[in-house]
């Protein structure tokens, strides 16, 4: 097997929208993030504006992987024509010399077929959740910044909060080999050049706010996407991860004994 790996990079995409800018649109929409709660207070009275105080702001840079690869292969693979005979009295055929018997109105000759394959993949995957998401698409065209060695915290300023990615990208590339190699029907394989053509992680600025409902004491999330502008009710803060570091090492697990690991 000849197999290429891509160098790693990383990838930050620039704020759009600045924090000032976020703020006044969770402002604007701070009852949205009580969802069902803010329904239920709305059929008596309309929420007064004041009973709402912003008791954290976050923001955050999410991350999200791209792999891509693509693979080539030229192989044999033994197989079994069936051929129709259209003429029931024929009971046998000779074919290059050797002959067939005719069963079921039918041959049934044994033949090698020489093969040449190309397959592709590519994947999107959420950093946090490991799902597939093909709408991470339209982030990877923004204005973005390549990030140089461990200048990671550099580039997203040291009052961000840099979430590491949950799902880790050999584990991706294992998965996406292993299925391409499962597509591949062989006796034997002359060529299989195999290349990992792009393995990025992004980042994606995110605003979050948390609002307090006074008089209820309830408290929900707003997440403001930075790049869109996008508002929709959050789940989560994730300020357990502020200050934190984050190495090169430690978002790439490809080690030098990669090769065998994934091969099923």
């Amino acid at each position: 097997m000849d197999l290429k790996i891509a160098k790693e990079r990383i990838l930050v995409i620039k704020d759009q929208i600045s924090q000032e800018q976020a703020e006044e649109k969770a402002i604007a929409k701070k009852v949205d993030a009580f969802g069902t709660l803010n329904k239920l207070a709305g059929l008596f009275s309309k929420p007064d504006p004041n009973d709402f105080e912003i008791v954290y702001r976050e923001h955050r840079y999410q991350p999200f992987w791209h792999i891509s690869s693509q693979a080539h292969y030229v192989y044999d693979r033994s197989s079994n024509y069936q051929i129709e005979v259209k003429h029931s009295e024929v009971k046998k055929v000779t074919v290059e010399g050797k002959d067939y018997e005719v069963n079921n109105a039918h041959l049934h000759i044994p033949v090698m077929e020489h093969c040449a394959q190309d397959l592709s993949e590519e994947v999107l995957i959420d950093g946090i959740s490991g799902s597939k998401n093909k709408s991470l698409k339209e982030y990877i065209n923004k204005d973005i910044t390549l990030v140089e060695g461990d200048k990671l915290n550099d580039v997203t300023g040291k009052e961000a909060v840099v979430v590491p990615p949950q799902t880790r990208v050999s584990g991706i590339i294992r998965e996406m080999l292993a299925q391409m190699i499962k597509g591949i029907e062989a006796d034997t394989i002359f060529e299989e050049n195999i290349e990992i053509c792009t393995i990025d992680l992004y980042y994606r600025p995110v605003f979050s706010f948390q609002f307090l409902w006074k008089s209820k004491n309830k408290k929900a999330i707003l997440d403001i996407d930075a790049i869109t502008g996008e508002t929709q009710a959050g789940t989560r803060t994730f300020n357990e991860f502020a200050g934190q570091v984050l190495d090169r090492d430690f978002l790439f697990d490809i080690g030098a004994d990669f090769t065998g690991m994934f091969i099923p």
